[in-house]
Formats: structure tokens, sequence, C-alpha cells
């Protein structure tokens, strides 16, 4: 995989599959504000991750996603 972006959502995506995790941990972490890395708004636009109250979780589509491109 060639694309860092799409290295960074596996990424961003790995950390939400044990469970899902507080919304300002998330964005602690994944939030940019550099317009070449926008890993947490390319995963929302995809459907791979939702936004539920102050949790944030991998949605069926970035679990099978995840699954797809990480075997797991």
């Amino acid at each position: 995989m060639s694309d860092p972006i799409e290295a960074l959502i596996l990424d961003l995506l790995e950390s939400l599959a044990p469970k899902p995790r507080a919304y300002s941990d998330v964005m602690e972490a994944w939030r940019t504000s550099c317009p070449r890395l926008p890993v947490w708004e390319e995963a929302n636009e995809r459907g791979l991750i939702k936004r539920h109250g102050s949790l944030v979780a991998l949605t069926p589509v970035g679990g099978e996603y995840l699954a797809e491109h990480r075997g797991r």
C-alpha cells in the first residue's frame, strides 16, 4: 500500500476495532489541519466510522474494509 492516507485510515480503524473510543480522544489523536492528510475526514466520508454521541466506532463497512485490507 503506497498511499499514506490509506495506511493511516487503516491505523485509525484498527484503533477503533477493539471497542468504541471517546470522540475527544480520537480527535486528539487523528484530527489534522493538513489538507494533505485528511484521515478523519476521509474515513467519515467513506462511512468507515460513525460518531455515536461522545463515542466513535467502526461501522460495519469500516469493519469489512479493515478485514479486507489487514486480514483481521
